[in-house]
């Protein structure tokens, strides 16, 4: 029996700080999957636009308001959510030069909170040769086609 997919519009940003490492979050779900890294980002809101939605996740996720600039990717792609959900995510992706890399998590939501337990600045070396699982798989390349 195939599963329908609901479609899940999404915003990602690419966090880059002055060294060039990228902040990515690790998921736990508490279930039999295993824990997992990602950028920050997530589903549009109703009636919100690609940079309206960078600009809010990357506030409600690191404490940074800043203009996410111009969309530097597009990617769509399938996959089930943390709550399971089977989504067709058809995702924009924006890169956001940042000096500091002081993390606020204080505007996270429930969700967020219970899942996302921990950040990390990776260098382009770690990502190569992490032991767990990072998301997107080609965020090397990602990051390479965005550089300045």
């Amino acid at each position: 029996m195939a599963t329908s997919r609901i479609a899940r519009p999404a915003a990602r940003i690419l966090l880059v700080d002055r060294a060039r490492r990228v902040l990515l979050f690790r998921f736990v779900t508490g279930d039999e999957r295993p824990p997992f890294w990602c950028t920050p980002g997530g589903a549009l809101d109703p009636g919100e636009d690609y940079p309206a939605a960078a600009r809010r996740e990357l506030f409600e996720e690191t404490g940074l308001d800043a203009d996410p600039g111009r969309e530097v990717a597009r990617r769509r792609i399938e996959f089930e959510t943390i709550e399971r959900v089977p989504v067709f995510a058809d995702e924009r992706w924006f890169r956001v030069e940042c000096k500091g890399t002081t993390i606020d998590r204080s505007h996270h939501t429930e969700l967020e909170r219970r899942v996302m337990i921990e950040e990390r600045w990776f260098s382009r070396d770690e990502i190569a040769g992490w032991p767990e699982t990072i998301y997107p798989a080609d965020l090397l390349d990602l990051l390479e086609a965005t550089d300045p």
